[in-house]
């Protein structure tokens, strides 16, 4: 098999892009990378206090640091921001260095999966978190195919089916 030189797994909030790059990463020979808690580390703070003290667009404009940087790695899967696609240059930035996939699940799977974790920022003080996650998807799903080499659902399974399947299509689409 084939494999390319990196891989970026884009996604929504809640859609497993930490959980599954780790173990891709692990069941590939790759080293991991995560864009969010490389901005952490490197901050001293949580991603909440950043979007706090600098709005979004500060942590835009970081995050983009980021990703550029990473993606100069080889051999690695990166689990991007939910809304690393946002920016046009993140998104010729992943395609041009790596194979990329974007990981699915429903607003109404991300909800159960991020409910008690309070360092989401986009959903701090939302009425409605769900309806807020049904905007953010409506806004980002089609920029997420867009940009996807691949998509795989993460709907109601578990981390090694998807990264099974992951691993299946890599070999059988000859990548």
């Amino acid at each position: 098999m084939i494999r390319p030189q990196n891989i970026f797994l884009v996604g929504p909030m809640g859609a497993g892009k930490s959980t599954i790059g780790r173990q891709l990463a692990e069941a590939l020979g790759y080293r991991f990378l995560d864009s969010d808690q490389e901005i952490q580390r490197r901050t001293g703070v949580d991603i909440s206090t950043i979007f706090e003290y600098e709005g979004e667009a500060g942590f835009r404009q970081r995050e983009r640091q980021i990703l550029e940087e990473l993606a100069q790695h080889d051999g690695i899967v990166l689990a991007t921001g939910g809304g690393a696609v946002l920016s046009p240059e993140n998104r010729q930035c992943l395609a041009a260095r790596g194979f990329v996939i974007y990981l699915h699940c429903s607003p109404e799977q991300q909800h159960a999966r991020t409910a008690r974790d309070r360092n989401r920022p986009l959903l701090a003080g939302a009425a409605d978190p769900l309806d807020k996650l049904r905007e953010i998807m409506a806004e980002r799903e089609p920029i997420y195919r867009q940009v996807a080499d691949m998509v795989v659902s993460t709907e109601r399974r578990g981390t090694a089916s998807v990264v099974k399947e992951i691993r299946r299509r890599l070999e059988t689409e000859n990548l």
